[in-house]
């Protein structure tokens, strides 16, 4: 009797440690959200842009709609692009006649999801949450947790 007893309460406790766990990290996560998210409305109220939000957390502002055949996940995309911080710090970008060529599925998911909102010769600007992006892991000159801006013209898909 004393032999399960010990067991149950090591059980519970497990329970209750993996419990506590599981729930720090996603109150973290959930705080990063909400984080890029402020950052994001506070960028457009400075900018006085109106964007439209998705529940994923994206913003987007569609300067030119485009043909109206979308391009889908599946899709190989051409694309010319400006990347930046929302402190304005360039990290990439298509420069002259240099076209970005790639799959869409290939591409982080803030691009995913938004690049189908045009058409071909559409242009759309894209506010990136982090999660949409490179997450918690920096890339190059870009650190962990950054929101992303993209001003992006597609100009062909197949």
């Amino acid at each position: 009797m004393f032999k399960i007893t010990i067991t149950v309460h090591k059980l519970f406790l497990l329970l209750l440690v993996s419990t506590a766990v599981f729930f720090s990290f996603g109150c973290e996560e959930e705080t990063q959200f909400e984080k890029d998210r402020e950052a994001i409305r506070d960028h457009l109220e400075a900018i006085n842009l109106e964007a439209t939000a998705t529940a994923s957390g994206l913003y987007y502002n569609i300067i030119e709609p485009g043909g109206e055949v979308m391009p889908s996940i599946n899709d190989i995309v051409e694309v010319r692009y400006r990347g930046e911080l929302l402190d304005g710090t360039v990290f990439d970008e298509t420069e002259g006649s240099q076209i970005l060529r790639s799959p869409l599925g290939g591409l982080i998911r803030g691009w995913q999801l938004g690049l189908p909102l045009i058409g071909r010769g559409g242009r759309i600007e894209l506010f990136i949450p982090s999660s949409l992006g490179y997450g918690n892991q920096q890339v190059g000159d870009i650190p962990a947790n950054s929101v992303l801006y993209f001003n992006i013209s597609l100009l062909d898909f197949e």
